[in-house]
């Protein structure tokens, strides 16, 4: 369909296929060699409701919770454990769901599951929360901030959510092939589209996004940056598929960035 390409990653990646293999399987050896991890805990009846912790050390400093991307389509959280080794070296808890895929659900629905994935993780770890997402998960943590969206006692913990590389306005997603998936109208995607929240909880935001990303990813960035307020924190030379390796490194701009801004 007409935007199809528009929003097609891996074509335009070098060795673009190989990226997902590789993640799994650092994402298998990662939780190999947990020391302190509570795999696959169940936050509702679905076969795809669960969710992965990692604790580090000691008493956690807070939670930093991770949703996947995959255009709500593809890929679960045993893709991205490695991911938590940034923040579990810096003294933060990890927790990483899965969802129920479209067309199983449609995306409405998966931002509920997250809701009542998110929940579940506030009562395991005390302390803050920050959320970070990639891709669709970028919109799902997004989605998070509506107000009532969280108990309040969950909402009023959050200190910091990072939309990374985000689909913030779902109205272009109706012009691809995906929306056979999706079952996307005009209704439900301006409903879904975190442009169009208004009434939000109020932390601190960044958007994130690689300079090498397609021009679509570097729109719906700017588009959620400026219909927020909110800064925009550009990964020099990054693309969409490795964009998010700085969170393995406590060193990193961007896991310090998503950190630091909490107690």
């Amino acid at each position: 369909m007409e935007l199809d390409d528009a929003y097609a990653n891996a074509a335009y990646i070098p060795e673009g296929e190989s990226y997902p293999p590789r993640w799994e399987a650092a994402a298998a050896a990662f939780r190999a060699g947990a020391k302190a991890a509570e795999l696959d805990l169940g936050y509702g009846p679905a076969a795809r409701q669960r969710l992965d912790i990692f604790r580090p050390e000691g008493t956690p400093k807070g939670l930093m919770i991770f949703v996947h991307g995959g255009f709500w389509r593809m890929l679960d959280k045993s893709y991205w454990s490695h991911l938590a080794s940034g923040a579990l070296a810096k003294g933060w808890a990890v927790v990483m769901p899965s969802y129920t895929l479209c067309p199983e659900t449609s995306i409405t629905g998966i931002t509920r599951e997250v809701a009542a994935a998110v929940s579940l993780a506030a009562g395991a770890v005390e302390g803050p929360i920050v959320m970070a997402g990639h891709s669709a998960g970028g919109h799902l943590v997004a989605r998070m901030m509506a107000r009532g969206m969280l108990p309040v006692a969950v909402a009023s913990r959050l200190r910091h959510v990072m939309p990374i590389s985000p689909l913030s306005d779902l109205r272009p997603l109706m012009r691809t092939s995906m929306n056979a998936d999706f079952k996307l109208d005009e209704a439900e995607a301006v409903a879904e589209s975190p442009i169009f929240m208004t009434d939000r909880v109020d932390c601190a935001v960044t958007v994130c996004v690689g300079s090498a990303e397609r021009p679509a990813f570097l729109d719906q960035a700017r588009w959620l940056s400026e219909a927020w307020g909110c800064p925009l924190h550009v990964e020099e030379g990054r693309h969409h598929f490795d964009v998010l390796e700085p969170l393995e490194s406590k060193d990193s701009d961007l896991l310090g960035t998503l950190l630091n801004s909490a107690p």
